[in-house]
């Protein structure tokens, strides 16, 4: 079983995408339905003896969607453009699925980007038991171009998500204010892979949102992001602020229309 995610979106982030009434982020059928269907792959690296922790994860997912957004390979004549243009022209789908030891070295022996999130302070990387020297980072995605449906590469089509949820340890610190931050539904419980795949969209609405002068300095600074849940008191302000807002399709786990989350990037509040 994989996270086969697409997601709706209220608010601004629909000007990105021509007619509103067409938008790859509403969950009503569109003619976007009708043109074909790709998805962004994405592989978080789940060692057994060293599994990365939930929010880290969901920071690293979406840093990798900020990552291949702006990477030169996807834009203007790139390698990936045409992928890219097709993918977006569509619905917006991203599949999150595991890897680790063997399954996670030939994936990334494929075309994508790994994307590492920072250690905390003090955590060291953690040797994994295999074939040879190996080092869990303490998050770690690698994303792909995006590919039809039906047209997954074997090293990723037989690479599953079920059965592996992940945890935070204690809560994680509260964000700074100049940081951005993709606020998730305090009323929508997700599994890890789902989240992560929620964080990604809520990502990629803020890219849409931004000037090319914000979109520039976010790339440079490295796409510094934080993940956390909203306070149940605060959610309800978030959704109606006018920030992009995620609304999911309904294929998985959740019912079609949920607000899952508000992308809060400085430049977006001013």
């Amino acid at each position: 079983m994989s996270i086969d995610d697409t997601a709706g979106a209220a608010g601004p982030a629909d000007n990105h995408a021509g007619d509103p009434a067409d938008s790859p982020f509403r969950h009503e059928q569109t003619a976007r339905d009708e043109a074909p269907q790709f998805v962004l792959p994405l592989v978080v690296r789940i060692e057994k003896a060293a599994p990365p922790t939930r929010t880290d994860a969901l920071e690293a997912a979406a840093r990798a969607v900020l990552v291949m957004l702006a990477d030169e390979r996807s834009t203007g004549d790139g390698e990936w453009a045409r992928a890219m243009r097709e993918w977006q022209d569509a619905r917006i789908r991203k599949v999150v699925r595991r890897a680790r030891g063997a399954e996670w070295r030939k994936a990334s022996l494929l075309p994508g980007i790994t994307v590492g999130g920072p250690a905390p302070e003090g955590v060291a990387e953690v040797p994994v038991a295999a074939e040879g020297p190996v080092f869990a980072p303490y998050a770690e995605v690698r994303v792909f171009p995006p590919v039809p449906l039906d047209g997954w590469p074997k090293e990723l089509a037989k690479l599953q998500v079920s059965g592996t949820d992940l945890d935070d340890p204690a809560d994680p610190p509260a964000a700074g204010p100049a940081t951005p931050v993709l606020w998730l539904s305090p009323d929508v419980a997700m599994s890890a892979g789902k989240a992560m795949a929620q964080a990604g969209h809520g990502a990629q609405l803020a890219w849409w949102e931004l000037s090319e002068t914000d979109r520039k300095a976010w790339r440079e600074a490295g796409f510094p992001l934080s993940v956390r849940t909203a306070d149940p008191a605060d959610w309800r302000q978030l959704i109606s602020g006018g920030l992009p807002l995620v609304r999911d399709a309904g294929f998985t786990e959740i019912a079609p229309g949920s607000c899952t989350v508000v992308a809060d990037h400085p430049a977006l509040r001013r």
